[in-house]
C-alpha cells in the first residue's frame, strides 16, 4: 500500500482511545445500575447533539428549532406505539422518518438564505410545530401530554423496566449503531465535500458541486437522527409533551454542542455527558439556580479556551492515536 493510501485509509480506523472509550460507555450500565436513567437521558442527548453537529459542525448551517425534528420524532413514535403497533424498531423508524421527511420538504427554505434568515426560519418551523401541537389536543394531548404510551417488548423479549435498564442498553446500541454510520458517512467524499462546504462555499461551488444539494442532504440527515433521539425518548418515557419542541430543548442541545466542540464527531457525546451530569450534580445541590453554574461554566470555558482545558485529552488522544 502506498503512502498517499495509507493516509487516505487513516482516518477511518478506529483509534485505541476510541475503543477505549466505546467500551467505559457499554460498561456504565453494568457498573452504575442506579443511574441507568441518567445514562439513557444521556445517551438520548447525544445522539440529538450528534444530529446538530451535522448540521451545524461540519455543514455549517445555523439552528435555533433542532427541537422540531426531536418533537416530530417523539410525537410520531408515540402516535404510533399507542394506535398501530408498539414495537420499538418499527416506532423508532417511524419517528426517524418522519423527521427525516419534515428535514426535507423545509430544507429549500435553509440552503438559500442567510445564516439570520436560517435562524428565524428554524425557530419559526419549531414555533408553528408547538403550536400546532397544543392546538390539536385531542390527538396530541396538548398541554396535558400524551399519555397512555405502552411499549411492547424489545426485540419480543425484553420489557422495558421502571429502572430503565433496559432502556438505557436500547438507547445506547442506538447510538453506538448512528454513530458508526454517521462516522463512516463522514469521513467518505460527500462528509469531506461538507467540511469544504463549511470553510468555503465559493471555492466548492467553482469546483462543479451543488452547494445547495449537499447543504439539503445534510439537514435532512441531522433531522432524521434528531427525530430518532425523540422518538426514543417518548419510547423509554412512555410520554410525549409540548417539552419536546419548545425552544429550550433546541437551546439546551446548542449548549452541549457548544461545550463538547461542534465539527468533532465525539464533540456531542462529551458535551451531552458533561451537560446532563452537571445538570444532575447541580440541579440536587441547587434545583433552583443550576442554570447559574452551568453559565458559569460556559463563560470559564469562553474566557479559558476549550483547548487549555482539554489539553490532558488531547495528549491522552495522542498517545492512543
Amino acid at each position: 500500500m502506498s503512502d498517499l493510501s495509507a493516509r487516505l485509509l487513516a482516518p477511518a480506523r478506529w483509534k485505541p482511545w476510541e475503543l477505549a472509550l466505546w467500551a467505559l460507555i457499554w460498561a456504565a450500565p453494568i457498573a452504575l445500575p442506579q443511574h441507568a436513567a441518567l445514562i439513557n437521558d444521556i445517551a438520548i442527548t447525544a445522539l440529538f447533539a450528534l444530529s446538530l453537529d451535522i448540521v451545524l459542525g461540519y455543514a455549517g448551517i445555523v439552528s435555533l428549532g433542532h427541537a422540531a425534528f426531536f418533537g416530530v420524532g417523539a410525537y410520531g413514535a408515540a402516535l404510533f406505539a399507542k394506535h398501530l403497533h408498539p414495537d420499538p424498531l418499527l416506532g423508532l423508524a417511524v419517528g426517524g422518518a418522519l423527521a427525516a421527511l419534515l428535514g426535507a420538504l423545509t430544507s429549500p427554505m435553509i440552503v438559500r438564505g442567510t445564516d439570520l434568515t436560517r435562524l428565524m426560519v428554524t425557530m419559526g418551523v419549531a414555533g408553528v410545530l408547538y403550536e400546532l401541537a397544543n392546538k390539536f389536543d385531542g390527538l396530541t394531548g396538548g398541554a396535558d401530554g400524551l399519555q397512555g404510551v405502552v411499549m411492547g417488548p424489545l426485540l419480543g423479549q425484553f420489557e422495558f423496566d421502571l429502572g430503565a435498564r433496559v432502556a438505557s442498553v436500547y438507547s445506547l446500541a442506538v447510538l453506538f449503531i448512528v454513530f458508526v454510520l454517521v462516522r463512516r458517512v463522514l469521513q467518505s467524499p460527500f462528509g469531506v465535500s461538507l467540511e469544504a462546504l463549511r470553510d468555503n462555499r465559493l471555492r466548492l461551488a467553482s469546483a462543479g458541486m451543488s452547494v445547495q444539494g449537499r447543504l439539503a442532504v445534510a439537514y435532512t440527515l441531522g433531522a432524521a437522527l434528531a427525530g430518532l433521539a425523540g422518538a426514543l425518548l417518548a419510547q423509554t418515557t412512555g410520554f410525549a409533551s409540548l417539552d419536546v419542541l419548545d425552544f429550550h430543548r433546541s437551546a439546551d442541545i446548542m449548549l452541549a454542542l457548544v461545550i463538547g466542540g461542534a465539527g468533532w464527531l465525539w464533540g456531542g457525546l462529551a458535551g451531552a455527558i458533561a451537560f446532563k451530569v452537571l445538570h444532575d450534580v447541580l440541579s440536587a445541590f441547587t434545583a433552583q439556580y443550576w442554570t447559574f453554574w452551568i453559565g458559569a461554566f460556559l463563560v470559564l470555558l469562553m474566557l479559558v479556551g476549550r483547548d487549555r482545558l482539554l489539553r490532558p485529552w488531547r495528549w491522552f488522544r495522542k498517545g492512543g492515536a
